[in-house]
């Protein structure tokens, strides 16, 4: 394992969801508070920044082409080049302080989605390939990281308020979860978990807000080891590179000064020795 680089300058509020897309060989990620999606080519160091009317909370790259998001509250369609979304579906709309959070795709394509609100008011939604949504789960205080094992079978899904990572059993054909239990709960140690994703090994890797690090956990819940983040706010990672050996941090400014933190916001690269999973792509 190399040592980290900061490789993007973002300066971003709330930078989250990073997705690399194999096909351009470009990271894209949003920025919450300024509602902005960025992109960065590696090879041409290219950085490039879209401005939305609404909050970008969520991406990912669709088959037909764009993207499918979450915005503040709906689901939507992205062209990936406009600086405008094509709704699909509003969800909570009877629910305003709630908004969406974190997302990611499964292996068989479809989109999951969670929201986060006052009172453990939060709940997570599946978009399926016709685009209807199902309600997966309730009680969610903070919905983050989600991502599966290799072999498919195990979904993992973050509540960060709790600073726990459940794991449920997963049905590919049906998009089915049960036997919610915890993967990993931790109140005692620094750091929420947040954002993740999960390397060809089945280790997690997980974010950790306030906690100045991003930690790689083993399939059962041991911490393998810990990288250290010269910010606090450490929101989420993602696999990129010719390889998928190149793991890409986000982070966040959040309320610290930046004098204290001149490096929040932007984005960190680690070459690691064992690749990532390719990024799965929306069916819909």
């Amino acid at each position: 394992m190399t040592s980290l680089e900061n490789v993007v300058p973002a300066q971003c509020s709330l930078g989250e969801g990073p997705v690399w897309h194999a096909g351009e060989q470009k990271l894209y990620w949003v920025d919450l508070l300024e509602n902005t999606v960025h992109t960065y080519h590696p090879e041409s160091d290219e950085h490039t920044v879209m401005t939305f009317p609404d909050m970008m909370c969520a991406l990912a790259i669709r088959a037909s082409g764009g993207f499918v998001v979450a915005t503040r509250k709906s689901f939507a369609f992205w062209d990936g080049h406009s600086e405008h979304v094509e709704p699909i579906i509003e969800i909570e709309t009877d629910i305003p302080e709630n908004r969406f959070n974190d997302g990611a795709v499964d292996p068989q394509g479809r989109f999951w989605v969670g929201t986060m609100g006052p009172d453990y008011g939060g709940n997570l939604y599946r978009l399926n390939h016709d685009l209807t949504v199902d309600h997966m789960e309730t009680g969610i205080s903070t919905s983050n990281g989600i991502g599966w094992t290799p072999d498919g079978t195990i979904m993992y899904y973050t509540d960060s308020d709790p600073r726990t990572i459940y794991m449920y059993d997963f049905d590919g054909e049906t998009g089915d979860i049960s036997n919610r239990r915890n993967f990993l709960h931790n109140p005692n140690v620094p750091g929420v978990p947040d954002g993740m994703t999960v390397d060809s090994e089945g280790y997690i890797w997980s974010a950790r807000w306030d906690g100045y690090n991003i930690t790689r956990y083993t399939p059962t819940g041991e911490v393998d080891r810990i990288v250290e983040i010269p910010v606090a706010k450490v929101t989420s990672a993602t696999f990129g590179g010719p390889d998928l050996r190149d793991l890409y941090i986000t982070c966040a400014l959040g309320q610290t000064p930046r004098t204290e933190q001149p490096q929040a916001g932007d984005i960190f690269r680690l070459r690691v020795d064992v690749p990532g999973l390719p990024e799965p792509i929306f069916r819909g």
